[in-house]
């Protein structure tokens, strides 16, 4: 369970290492428990917390349990740099899994280049970020875009977009894609507004919107807190175009209750998924965690899927070595809630997406799905 105690510091879960005479492989999770992630963090940490337990209570990893070291990121740059330093250098940990922000991830990077560990970044994202020891099992702009889009304009007649996001990496980078494909698409992008990643009043923004004379929202804010309260302010404002959320997660989206209602998203997860893997995976959810759980989403279940791809990876190398590891990762897959899962593709994964619609209790209607759509063109000299 997540406790207060590791919202404020660093924090070391182990499973099940009593009965294991070796040493365990330490995985690091830096990860937003404040700041603009804490909202979908905690999720995050329970589908890590279940898959270790999952693979312990099977013997580990070759021989070994798995342990979690989980540091809070605090959202952004200055708190990943010593959050990464911290796991990499004094904890020592064999391999980075986590969902973070993109100017979190950034500015972990040389870290990790620098204290050569493999890292799975679990988060959606702007796309392009290319680094040797970087795989990537979430999606990027090619694969969640273009069903919005092309619902918009094919099905709701949208001509004119008014493009709203947060001003980081993530939010310029999903935009500047946005509008291109619109454009592509013959329609027309009529304003582009952004506030800092920790900005919260959206009213100016709103009333650009108001005049104009859009006839469809796509905002790309910051995972959690700035989607809650730019929502939350465009309902109050009266806003009733179609509305298309780059970052909203089912989790959030249900934080939100009825003001979510009608939203639409592109994801890679939803919990209405009617698979096996899906199912069993909801029920061990469920049964862990009890009233304590976190809706599952776009953002947690690659954190849980990526574990065991971690797995399959050690257990194919042999070994914990980050070199031999990094050559195994793009040549195993987990089937699990979303499918099967490889990052086979310039360390990124082809992924189902699913297009869907917030309901008024939160939950997300599937409107339609696009199986194992290609990330394209991400890191080609990898």
């Amino acid at each position: 369970m997540i406790r207060t105690t590791i919202l404020l510091a660093l924090a070391s879960v182990a499973f099940g290492t009593a009965s294991y005479a070796a040493d365990p492989i330490k995985i690091g999770v830096p990860v937003g428990l404040s700041g603009a992630n804490s909202v979908v963090a905690p999720s995050v940490v329970q589908a890590a917390e279940l898959a270790v337990e999952e693979i312990n209570a099977k013997g580990g990893v070759l021989g070994r349990p798995l342990e979690l070291e989980i540091a809070d990121d605090a959202s952004g740059a200055a708190g990943a740099q010593k959050a990464f330093d911290s796991l990499v250098f004094q904890k020592e940990v064999d391999v980075l899994i986590s969902m973070e922000t993109s100017a979190a991830r950034n500015a972990g990077l040389p870290i990790v280049t620098k204290g050569d560990v493999p890292y799975i970044y679990t988060s959606f994202y702007e796309g392009k970020s290319c680094n040797a020891n970087l795989f990537v099992n979430a999606w990027v702009p090619e694969q969640q875009v273009p069903p919005l889009v092309d619902n918009f304009t094919g099905k709701q007649g949208a001509k004119k977009f008014f493009l709203i996001g947060s001003d980081y990496s993530f939010g310029r980078g999903m935009l500047e894609f946005a509008r291109a494909y619109i454009e592509k698409s013959g329609a027309s992008v009529v304003g582009e507004e952004y506030l800092p990643m920790d900005g919260s009043d959206w009213t100016a923004v709103i009333s650009k919107l108001k005049a104009s004379g859009a006839d469809a929202i796509i905002t790309s804010t910051a995972g959690g807190a700035p989607n809650v309260t730019l929502t939350k302010q465009l309902r109050s404002s009266g806003v009733t175009l179609p509305y298309g959320n780059l970052a909203v997660d089912e989790g959030t989206a249900k934080s939100m209750g009825a003001e979510a209602s009608g939203i639409f998203l592109s994801a890679s997860y939803v919990t209405s998924i009617d698979s096996p893997e899906n199912k069993a995976f909801l029920a061990a959810m469920d049964k862990k965690f009890g009233s304590e759980l976190r809706t599952p989403n776009d953002l947690s279940v690659p954190q849980y899927e990526a574990i065991y791809l971690y797995k399959a990876a050690v257990e194919k190398a042999g070994s914990t070595e980050t070199a031999s590891v990094l050559e195994a990762l793009p040549s195993v897959s987990f089937t699990g809630p979303r499918g099967t899962i490889s990052m086979s593709k310039q360390h990124h994964a082809p992924l189902t997406m699913y297009l869907g619609q917030v309901q008024d209790d939160g939950s997300v209607k599937v409107v339609d799905s696009y199986k194992d759509v290609d990330p394209g063109e991400q890191c080609p000299n990898l």
